[in-house]
């Protein structure tokens, strides 16, 4: 089947219907926290992150308080986060960034994020659409692989795929569109094993193991 435009539109609709009510699996509740999850969640899954951040926020959920822990006391409250080390280095720097600043408030624009330390292209879009409502597209694993897999955007980069899913998506659904992506790269469009014959996509995608008669 050629992917033309009006069938990455039937594949957006079937992505909305089936996954239109998903957001993060990451669990905060201020902007900060948001922060630090996405940070935390460089590869490392998000329940991982969720057992590590509901144990760390009761007490270390501020940029200050964090600052007091200091490198050596974060190390040891994410020693079970892969990279945990360089994490920690660059949660502590952002933290003094953000005290120094932002008066301990994240911003709200791109090129304030992404000099953050720890904080690249795919962390920013991520707050920038999560918290401000401002529409992007982060592209992690699960979205780079089901875009080139339906064809939404092909790329070899992350920013490939993301500049093609841009002109793809109506700028008003890129926020939730993210999430549709993520969730179905989750749920069946998985690296080692596609569940093709249960994908709402199966008769569009390219890339399907199902046989059509």
């Amino acid at each position: 089947m050629r992917i033309t435009k009006a069938v990455k539109q039937q594949m957006l609709e079937l992505l909305e219907q089936h996954y239109q009510h998903t957001t993060t699996a990451l669990q905060y509740s201020t902007p900060f926290e948001l922060l630090i999850a996405v940070i935390l969640s460089a590869q490392c899954t998000d329940v991982r992150v969720n057992i590590i951040t509901t144990r760390m926020f009761p007490q270390y959920n501020t940029p200050d308080r964090i600052l007091e822990l200091g490198q050596a006391g974060l190390e040891e409250e994410i020693r079970d986060c892969g990279l945990f080390r360089s994490k920690a280095k660059n949660i502590i720097a952002t933290c003094q960034i953000l005290c120094h600043e932002y008066s301990g408030q994240v911003p709200d624009t791109f090129e304030e994020l992404i000099k953050l330390p720890g904080v690249g292209r795919k962390t920013a879009n991520v707050l920038l659409s999560q918290l401000f409502g401002i529409p992007a597209i982060a592209v992690d694993t699960h979205v780079f692989r089901v875009a080139n897999r339906l064809k939404l955007a092909t790329g070899d980069t992350p920013l490939a795929v993301e500049q093609g899913l841009m002109r793809a998506i109506p700028r008003d659904k890129w926020g939730d569109a993210h999430h549709w992506l993520i969730w179905h790269g989750r749920k069946i469009c998985k690296a080692a094993s596609p569940a093709c014959t249960i994908c709402p996509l199966q008769l569009l995608c390219p890339s399907s193991k199902v046989k059509s008669n």
